[in-house]
């Protein structure tokens, strides 16, 4: 399963060698990853209501070609799917007007109960959602 999200790079997010700064490619995959929960039904408040948090445990970045400001890149998040209680994304960002892939990433969540604890495995919300997602593939 996978989403496409378009964006645009404001001028805020820039440094002084007029490319963004490396830092907000974090929000970049956080608004993407929202917008993957919006269309596939995994959005945080529904993990929250179901009595579970999703924090990041591992995120990485490669970097291939600048952002600059007035771009408008398109970024595809990509789920993969996983036995373990784990929430795994891969990240493409492209220049939308040359096609190029200007970075790539991955993501790690994991569960834990509303009291901060670890959970080892999938909640059953989870593995619910897994279930009916893997029939509309």
């Amino acid at each position: 399963m996978k989403t496409t999200y378009s964006f645009k790079i404001r001028f805020s997010e820039v440094d002084a060698m007029r490319v963004v700064w490396h830092g907000a490619y974090a929000k970049y995959f956080e608004d993407a990853r929202e917008a993957f929960g919006e269309e596939h039904g995994l959005g945080y408040q529904w993990i929250e209501d179901n009595g579970y948090y999703a924090p990041i445990v591992d995120l990485t970045f490669h970097y291939r070609i600048p952002l600059r400001y007035g771009m408008h890149p398109v970024m595809t998040i990509i789920y993969r799917p996983t036995e373990a209680a784990k929430i795994v994304f891969d990240y493409e960002i492209r220049d939308r007007e040359g096609g190029d892939i200007v970075a790539t990433g991955h993501s790690v969540q994991v569960f834990m109960n509303l009291n901060y604890e670890l959970i080892l495995t999938n909640p059953p919300f989870f593995e619910e959602w897994k279930k009916r997602c893997s029939k509309d593939v």
